[in-house]
């Protein structure tokens, strides 16, 4: 469910998000058996600047960038640290979901399979993609799904190198959307059943559908998309339930930048689902320091940050 990398070194302690108007950067520390963000920062980037997509070079001036992301880790006090976990946007990768009968037990076997498969709709050329394969879900009559996200690799080489100007090493790189899963899925409270996930950004809304740990459903639509939120919120409940047993809950990520906020938003959803909709709350899985204020904006803001640093750790 992540552009993932294996790595030996302790997972960071310090994450960056660049978007296409911020670079925002938190920092976690450990206290007892908790883990608590203890600073957070934003930059405001000017607009042109970064534009996320899949087919053309994303940032026109990558030290600019480097700059507001020095300025956030600076802000965030303590020791620079030499190693960040990166949040990038949905919309630099095409994500698909990849059903395989039987998969090799060589994940180099696997890496040429999936290549095979994907290549054909692929938005560019094969060898110019980073390749990034997770486990899904497993169906009942044994054949494997995998979540194959496929990006540029010169794009995500232009986030990266933000990061290399400023002085920090992007050791751990990840979607957005799947940050703020994870970010649910390190809280005490993982929704039972199957769920489903609106995460809304100020240029595209993703959609996905969970169950346990496993990524069953994943629709992306950028702003020129057509209808409201609740019509495509509404039209996803329905084909899943169509083809597999429905959603009991939706969680809303992001929405508090929307007229009403969540609130609104989840009482629309509630009037036409009739299921719980509730906003997501990074405080379920990473406590917040008594002097940091936490308003809905912010709480969006540190939520898929907070999902990355703490996807690779165990439980304290």
């Amino acid at each position: 469910m992540s552009l993932r990398h294996l790595f030996t070194t302790p997972p960071p302690d310090v994450a960056v998000e660049i978007d296409h108007d911020h670079v925002a950067a938190a920092r976690i520390a450990v206290h007892g058996a908790q883990h608590v963000l203890v600073a957070h920062a934003m930059e405001a980037l000017p607009a042109g600047l970064v534009t996320p997509g899949l087919a053309a070079a994303n940032i026109a001036d990558v030290p600019k960038v480097a700059q507001a992301v020095s300025r956030a880790i600076e802000q965030l006090g303590g020791s620079k640290p030499s190693r960040v976990a990166l949040v990038v946007p949905d919309t630099i990768a095409k994500v698909s979901l990849l059903r395989l009968e039987k998969v090799p037990q060589k994940a180099a076997d696997l890496q040429e399979i999936v290549k095979w498969q994907v290549k054909k709709t692929a938005p560019f050329p094969i060898d110019q993609a980073v390749v990034s394969i997770s486990t899904g879900a497993l169906s009942g009559d044994g054949a494997s799904e995998f979540v194959v996200s496929l990006a540029r690799t010169d794009i995500v080489h232009q986030y990266e190198q933000a990061c290399a100007m400023a002085g920090v090493h992007a050791g751990l790189v990840d979607l957005s959307t799947f940050s703020v899963i994870n970010s649910v899925l390190a809280s005490s409270s993982i929704p039972p059943g199957d769920w489903l996930l609106v995460h809304v950004t100020g240029t595209y809304m993703t959609l996905a559908v969970i169950r346990n740990n496993a990524l069953l459903f994943f629709r992306n639509r950028g702003e020129e998309g057509d209808g409201t939120l609740a019509d495509l919120v509404h039209q996803t409940a329905m084909y899943y339930e169509d083809r597999l047993n429905g959603v009991t809950r939706v969680l809303i990520a992001g929405a508090a930048g929307l007229p009403g906020g969540a609130d609104a938003v989840g009482r629309g959803l509630v009037d036409r689902l009739g299921i719980t909709v509730e906003a997501v709350d990074p405080r379920a899985a990473a406590l917040l320091q008594d002097r940091i204020t936490a308003s809905a904006e912010l709480l969006d803001m540190l939520t898929p940050l907070v999902g990355l640093l703490l996807r690779d750790r165990k439980a304290a």
